[in-house]
């Protein structure tokens, strides 16, 4: 996978490095290196980029604020010399945050990150489209289509698929990350460390726990404010 980037730093020296860094990266095209915020965001409004390496103190706009201008599909990867930003950073979803002066190998960890998060992207957009999935269980391959998915239960190192129809649970040997990051949210949420629910067939919920397939599983304390934000745009009162 090449991903198109580009970079924005007032600092020439610095913009420089990410640049040369940027050339001897294979994963890599280099689009565009800007000193200038204001510069950059009228080219890149009709050029985005997939990833975006950011300076954060700049004189014209913050890179805090121009991240929040940027649309959804463009990754960034802020470069700063002050640690303290991490926190607000991350705070509009970067991808990476890499101190000044960036080294080489932080430079291309950070891009491994973003280049992992198109490929787990690109996979969960597939199965979302298609709407099945296949589940390995021992030797087998089985399919398994999503609206028939009632719930996931994580047991130790197996995972646990629950159906609506009279059909068996299928155990598979995998990990309940994996499952959730293939699972297209919504309808799948992650409501528990051990459990993600198909919430379009959750019949009642009941504070700390839900029914789903005549079946209570709890609502953890980490998941409550996302399972409530759903309840909120699926409610009537």
């Amino acid at each position: 996978m090449i991903l198109k980037c580009a970079i924005i730093d007032d600092e020439p020296l610095a913009a420089e490095l990410l640049a040369s860094y940027a050339k001897r990266t294979p994963e890599l095209n280099l689009t565009g290196v800007y000193n200038s915020a204001v510069l950059a965001m009228k080219e890149l409004r009709g050029n985005p980029v997939d990833i975006l390496f950011l300076d954060i103190q700049m004189p014209e706009i913050s890179g805090l604020e121009f991240a929040g201008l940027l649309p959804e599909s463009t990754r960034v990867v802020f470069t700063t010399a002050f640690d303290r930003y991490a926190v607000e950073g991350f705070k509009v979803n970067a991808a990476d945050y890499l101190l000044k002066p960036v080294s080489y190998e932080s430079f291309v960890a950070a891009v491994s990150k973003v280049a992992e998060w198109f490929g787990a992207k690109e996979h969960a957009d597939a199965l979302s489209y298609d709407k099945f999935v296949y589940i390995k269980s021992e030797y087998k391959l089985i399919r398994a289509d999503f609206n028939d998915i009632v719930y996931v239960e994580g047991v130790k190192d197996y995972v646990k698929f629950y159906f609506g129809d009279k059909r068996k649970p299928i155990m598979s040997l995998i990990n309940m990350k994996r499952v959730e990051d293939c699972l297209p949210n919504p309808p799948f949420m992650r409501v528990h460390r051990s459990f993600i629910a198909n919430m379009a067939k959750v019949d009642m919920i009941d504070r700390s726990r839900m029914v789903v397939g005549g079946v209570y599983i709890p609502i953890s304390e980490s998941y409550k404010e996302q399972v409530q934000a759903f309840i909120d745009k699926h409610s009537i009162f």
